[in-house]
């Protein structure tokens, strides 16, 4: 597509809107990237395999739960908002209410039954403070989104990019002087409280303690009725990114686990650039299908998918293409996971249309939405259980075994792109789809700098191919693929820097 081609107008109140909350995202994802790779540095040198991949389930598994205890809310909110002729702080407080009540009950079964943290290894110590971990988890996501709804980016950043990251790095060092067997589990208990707090102070400040609010227990039943489809699709979704390390665990030991998941924290860095638009994105749609403006909706989805799709194969190509360089920096005995991270790579690629795609269904095609991804779920855990099966029959090794689970998820995710994009397509009557050719162009660009970059040593690989390689992307994208609305993207307002410290300023 030529720049002409990308735009028909100026850029909108809702593209400079979209723009700005990717741009403050942003910055909160390269703070985010700089405060991951520590704490995967710390826990894969000092704590071990076996130690990571042990802790790696039990995250899985509380990540489950908090994502079920927020019933849907974290995309639900918006739409509440969106509609609500009550004071927002009552709905807020609602919601907040229901996530509780929620997370008690799946606290209450997960400290009953805690083997379901630790299928494969005794409970001991701090392993009994993780389920009180769900309710701090919820919590935090429903204040964020609320804040969102109110384009507050900067509450999301310094929670999840500043403060949450950077609390576990510090606590896993410290700790590992202490007691390796704890200290992992104890590191991620203490920096969701401490991501709480860090949400809690602007939720206040900006919606303030609610005046005549009383719980309806019809009101709130009523709110979680509605959010049901949301609540699984956001269940379903995130489970799509995990079923692969449930699977793994059903077939491997613990340290095959470790180190899976360090590849797939370092694939899952492309897909924070899709989150970075989530928070602002949902509020515009909903205000834009509210006022029943669908083709305004199809433009959002087609430029932000463009804007996600291109980030997403930058970073893919920048982290893929010296993969043995980037697992070799967590620890040797990482570097057989390097085929796994080149297949999770490959998957965030190909699911960005997906994601974005389903930003819009979740609010025209609820169950639809729920049913497509409910299908690719479980498409992608028996494909996963059917390849690890496969190549044990053919005698493959464990390094290649372990790739199974990741080719599911690409397989999968493919799929479901493809379901998920058609039928918003013919629901809202215009095309969606953010893909532009310029990509193609921008890849063969990188792949040629990224072939001569690993040439070098591995520590010149990590300093200056990872750089150059997004430089040869995101000069070809600029110059081929990148139209006026494009740059709106890039295009500094004054204040915004000054969010990321004082967002009620904005």
């Amino acid at each position: 597509m030529s720049q002409a081609q990308a735009t028909d107008t100026a850029p909108s109140a809702d593209l400079a809107a979209l723009a700005r909350g990717g741009r403050i995202n942003f910055f909160g994802f390269i703070l985010r990237l700089m405060a991951r790779l520590p704490f995967l540095f710390i826990a894969g040198r000092m704590y071990g395999a076996a130690q990571l991949g042990r802790f790696a389930y039990a995250v899985l598994v509380i990540e489950l739960a908090a994502q079920l205890a927020t019933l849907g809310l974290k995309r639900g909110l918006a739409h509440q908002l969106s509609y609500s002729d009550r004071d927002h702080s009552h709905d807020c407080f609602d919601a907040l209410l229901l996530a509780t009540c929620s997370s008690i009950v799946l606290m209450i079964v997960l400290g009953t039954f805690p083997q379901l943290m630790f299928p494969n290894s005794e409970v001991h110590g701090g392993d009994f403070l993780l389920p009180l971990t769900v309710l701090a988890l919820a919590l935090t996501e429903v204040m964020l989104a609320a804040l969102a709804y109110r384009h507050d980016i900067g509450a999301t950043v310094r929670a999840r990019s500043i403060v949450e990251p950077w609390t576990i790095s510090i606590a896993a060092f410290a700790w590992a002087f202490i007691s390796v067997r704890d200290g992992l589990i104890i590191s991620y208990a203490l920096s969701m409280v401490a991501a709480l707090v860090a949400a809690a102070i602007p939720f206040f400040k900006s919606y303030g303690v609610p005046r005549g609010w009383h719980p309806h227990p019809e009101q709130l039943w009523a709110m979680a009725r509605r959010n049901m489809p949301l609540a699984a699709a956001d269940a379903i979704e995130w489970g799509s990114r995990r079923v692969d390390v449930a699977v793994l665990g059903l077939f491997f030991r613990p340290e095959v686990v470790g180190i899976y998941y360090v590849a797939q924290q370092v694939a899952s860095l492309p897909q924070k650039l899709k989150t970075s638009f989530d928070p602002i994105l949902g509020p515009v749609i909903t205000k834009n299908l509210a006022a029943g403006d669908r083709l305004a909706v199809a433009r959002q989805i087609r430029q932000v998918g463009f804007w996600i799709i291109a980030a997403q194969t930058a970073v893919a190509l920048a982290l893929g293409i010296p993969g043995e360089a980037v697992m070799g920096l967590v620890g040797p005995e990482y570097v057989a996971g390097t085929a796994a991270l080149g297949f999770l790579l490959a998957a965030e690629v190909v699911a960005a249309t997906a994601a974005v795609s389903e930003s819009a269904l979740v609010y025209v095609a609820r169950f639809k939405n729920m049913a497509i991804s409910l299908i690719m779920l479980a498409i992608e855990a028996a494909l996963a259980a059917f390849l690890i099966i496969g190549m044990r029959q053919l005698g493959w090794s464990i390094a290649w075994q372990a790739t199974g689970p990741a080719l599911a998820l690409a397989l999968s995710l493919g799929m479901s792109a493809i379901a998920k994009a058609t039928l918003l397509q013919r629901l809202l009557g215009a095309p969606i789809i953010g893909w532009r050719w310029p990509i193609v162009w921008a890849t063969a660009a990188a792949v040629v700098v990224g072939e001569v970059a690993i040439l070098g040593p591995e520590w010149a690989e990590l300093i200056f191919g990872i750089p150059a390689i997004l430089a040869a992307f995101g000069a070809i994208i600029w110059v081929k693929g990148f139209g006026p609305d494009d740059r709106e993207l890039f295009r500094m307002r004054k204040g915004e820097v000054e969010q990321l410290a004082n967002p009620e300023a904005a």
